[in-house]
């Protein structure tokens, strides 16, 4: 019976990994994530943030974690913070990889589980980001993984027919608002989970109660057109 079930394992394991690969034809072209990511500040009502979601970058990926599109909500892509190119493919990343049919997954609700003394502290070493993998800011994205794993606001997965397809990152302003405009972006590419726009949705302790999937406030944080606060102060330094 042992035999048997080594002869199973390794028949599944020997399945090519080109069976389960992805591919970006669901996903929103370049031109598409542009029109989506213009569109999204508006999309809802107030985003906050530093710009209100007006100085992004978006990345897509695949299921396979390879970099679809690339673009940013300017016409000239230097006037967006040139650290956000790698900042919206890490969480791009992130959503796709820790999501499934069954579990979306933004990278908001990661905050709280990856901290130190919780229980996924590290896990952002396990997929470390290439810094090959970044181009100019006005280049054309490369095809390939993104990898790096960010765990606060702005990375959504996107779905297509129940199922996850790939994920969105969006990077450029405070990490509350980057969340606001990525499931804004979402929801105008018509790719929300299952569940809706808002299962994945970003929660904050100050509004909703502590929980593990909480994150702390930003700076002039607004949520689904509602002022909810701002980021507390620091102290004692």
């Amino acid at each position: 019976m042992i035999y048997r079930n080594a002869l199973i394992i390794l028949s599944i394991s020997a399945v090519p990994l080109s069976a389960w690969a992805g591919d970006c034809k669901q996903l929103p072209t370049a031109a598409a994530l542009a029109a989506h990511l213009a569109a999204a500040p508006t999309h809802g009502g107030e985003a906050g943030g530093l710009f209100h979601g007006t100085l992004m970058w978006a990345a897509v990926v695949n299921r396979d974690g390879e970099v679809c599109a690339a673009v940013t909500s300017t016409s000239d892509p230097t006037q967006v913070w040139p650290g956000s190119q790698a900042i919206a493919k890490a969480k791009a990343y992130t959503a796709n990889a820790f999501s499934l049919d069954g579990l979306a997954l933004s990278t908001a609700r990661l905050y709280t589980f990856t901290q130190p003394g919780h229980s996924l502290w590290s896990l952002g070493q396990s997929n470390l980001s290439d810094p090959d993998e970044q181009v100019a800011p006005d280049a054309k994205s490369k095809t390939r993984i993104a990898a790096g794993l960010i765990f606060f606001g702005g990375g959504v997965p996107l779905y297509a027919a129940g199922q996850v397809i790939g994920g969105l990152g969006i990077s450029g302003d405070t990490s509350c608002t980057d969340h606001e405009i990525a499931k804004r972006v979402r929801d105008l590419a018509d790719m929300n989970p299952p569940g809706g726009m808002l299962v994945d949705d970003i929660s904050y302790s100050g509004s909703d109660g502590a929980s593990v999937f909480t994150h702390p406030l930003c700076l002039n944080t607004w949520r689904n057109g509602a002022l909810i606060g701002e980021e507390a102060p620091a102290v004692g330094y």
